[in-house]
């Protein structure tokens, strides 16, 4: 019977040689970096003090002939690589943290021994021996400089009995870095003999050659005592055994990636795109990685919708026929999913754009990203121009309207965002009869929400497809910023606020704080938030933030929100209080949430049978 694999032993003193010589090299759909300062430090805890870590995987390769595309560890990339002996498949994390830290390469954070014998305040009570401190750096707008400045200082360092985790570097080579750093440390400490002879007199003298002989003897028993730390550190690190397991040259590449897949299941386990890109990876030899950053080279706006890897998955899904989720991305063919690469990136750029064009900017005014996947792989079939494109996006956009104004996708959205784009997929490009053929898409025949469901919808800062529609439709028609007539696209709204029309705290005066957070009585707008406006009226208040410009002027700017200047005009409460303040507010407040309600129905029924709409137009016919 042939024995298992077992752990070998190997010193982290060769594992340095290794990375520094490139003999050590990472498969590269192997994830970043992905610890915290915190795990770095536990990590040298561990090794300061010789306790065992956990063991590295590696699969042996052949010298110039790796199974796999490959990258250097991270702030490693040796200036004369060696060919690559080995792929780390588990322990990149420990072994990028003890390079880079090694080094002192983390941008923001310094790592150090912290030396409990050096320090005159220790607690006598330690967990250690020896322990890791990291230092967070940060700096000035006015300079270059990391702060805090001590940690630039060896002197500052050691009086807080911190030792530079780079002075112990396994091997000699760094042995001109450590007596630099020790004559910055205490070189200004040494004695010197015509100091102590300078200011006494003859008679005086050999006291003071005597005293002289002390403190030298209490400076070299420092230094030696420092260095004797120093070199005891350096050993214990370069001789530390980390251990691994190693997967012999003959492993097909097949069961390198299960093993790698299975390894990766701990404290941090591999997320569904992880696993498909090194599936892609071994399939094809090709980097997900690197086709998701050429992606957002193109279309940047694709991730202000959805986390991109997730779009590629759901969308390649899609276009296989599979549910977008993580059984149709698991499911789905990742040699196909390569082939059909430009389909892909085509169709989510295209995505981006449409519903830029339909004034969804982002994930924050996102009513459901149900549709995300479905839009991309529409897309991704779709002629570039003509009348079939034209038909394409007028049912496209009928759906999406669909979906924010219905209860389509309240639950099951990935199986029931599938069942529609079957339907709509086979009426765009198959030649279906098209009305007769959408009519068996569930989301054309739902229902859509009537008035009364608009009125109860809440705030649109949380999640949620009705509410966020209904900021939507405004947002379709501009949405124009009350103070500057700024008209809302994706940069304009990361500015503004969600302010309520009718405000906060003269709602709770008449009694009605659990009317002021809903949707309907939501404005994105710039300028002071809420909490400083007091119970003004609403007019009064939006005058504020609309400035010095005429009537006219001003109400169209509320009007692009759907906001009928009428009701508000009508708002007024000089010499109201009580219960008679109370009663007009509710019921001018009460009027306005169904004259703009009225108004949000309108536009979504037209959007949702694939009309235009515009300001004049719903004014109009309100």
């Amino acid at each position: 019977m042939q024995e298992s694999i077992k752990a070998q032993d190997r010193t982290l003193g060769d594992w340095y040689n290794a990375i520094l010589n490139g003999r050590i090299k990472l498969p590269r759909f192997q994830r970043y970096e992905a610890w915290d300062k915190g795990r770095i430090c536990s990590l040298y805890d561990t090794i300061l003090n010789n306790l065992p870590v956990g063991v590295a995987l590696v699969l042996n390769v052949e010298a110039s002939k790796e199974p796999f595309i490959s990258r250097y560890i991270s702030h490693a990339e040796p200036s004369s690589p060696e060919f690559a002996t080995q792929h780390l498949l588990d322990g990149q994390q420990r072994l990028t943290a003890f390079w880079r830290a090694m080094h002192n390469s983390y941008e923001w954070n310094t790592y150090f021994a912290y030396i409990p014998e050096f320090d005159d305040n220790a607690n006598t009570e330690v967990d250690f021996e020896y322990s890791c401190r990291v230092i967070s750096r940060w700096q000035k707008k006015d300079n270059k400089q990391l702060y805090p400045l001590w940690a630039n200082s060896p002197k500052e360092c050691l009086k807080r009995a911190l030792l530079p985790l780079s002075l112990l570097k396994p091997g000699d080579t760094n042995q001109t870095e450590i007596d630099d750093w020790l004559k910055a440390a205490i070189g200004d400490e040494k004695p010197n003999i015509q100091q102590y002879l300078a200011e006494v007199t003859p008679e005086e003298q050999l006291g003071a050659i005597k005293k002289f002989q002390q403190d030298n003897d209490e400076y070299e028993a420092k230094e030696k005592r420092l260095r004797e730390v120093i070199n005891l550190l350096k050993v214990r690190i370069t001789h530390y055994n980390m251990p691994y397991l190693a997967l012999p040259v003959t492993t097909p590449k097949d069961v390198a990636l299960q093993v790698f897949i299975n390894m990766n299941t701990n404290s941090k386990p591999l997320s569904l795109y992880d696993i498909i890109v090194a599936e892609v990876e071994s399939i094809k030899g090709i980097s997900l990685h690197d086709a998701q950053q050429e992606l957002l080279a193109k279309h940047s706006d694709i991730e202000h919708y959805e986390d991109p890897g997730w779009l590629m998955l759901t969308t390649a899904a899609l276009l296989q026929d599979k549910a977008p989720n993580q059984r149709g991305a698991l499911d789905m063919c990742k040699a196909k999913m390569v082939e059909q690469w430009d389909q892909v990136e085509t169709g989510l750029g295209r995505m981006a754009s449409f519903l830029s064009e339909q004034g969804i900017f982002d994930y924050q005014r996102l009513p459901t990203n149900a549709v995300l996947a479905v839009l991309a792989a529409c897309f991704a079939e779709a002629p570039e121009n003509g009348d079939k494109l034209g038909y394409i996006k007028n049912v496209l956009t009928r759906y999406v309207w669909r979906a924010f104004f219905t209860s389509r996708y309240e639950n099951s959205t990935a199986s029931r965002a599938f069942a529609d784009y079957k339907v709509i997929r086979e009426v765009c490009f198959n030649g279906s009869d098209a009305e007769q053929a959408l009519n068996d898409a569930p989301v054309f025949n739902e229902k859509l929400v009537d008035i009364e469901q608009l009125l109860v919808e809440g705030w649109p800062k949380k999640t949620g497809s009705l509410r966020r529609g209904i900021l939507a439709v405004t947002t379709r028609l501009g949405a124009l910023d009350f103070a500057d007539s700024q008209k809302a696209t994706y940069i304009s709204l990361q500015q503004r606020h969600y302010h309520h029309i009718f405000p906060d705290a003269l709602l709770k005066e008449a009694g009605l704080e659990d009317e002021s957070y809903r949707a309907l009585n939501c404005a994105l707008i710039s300028g002071r938030t809420n909490m400083q406006i007091g119970r003004k009226e609403p007019w009064e208040y939006l005058e504020e933030r609309v400035g010095h410009v005429d009537r006219q002027t001003a109400e169209y700017r509320l009007k692009t929100h759907l906001i009928d200047p009428v009701r508000l005009a009508e708002a007024t409460y000089q010499g109201l209080e009580g219960a008679d303040l109370s009663a007009k507010v509710e019921k001018d407040y009460r009027a306005f949430m169904r004259s703009r309600a009225e108004l949000v129905l309108s536009a979504a029924t037209k959007l949702c049978n694939g009309q235009d709409i515009s300001v004049e137009g719903l004014f109009a016919s309100h």
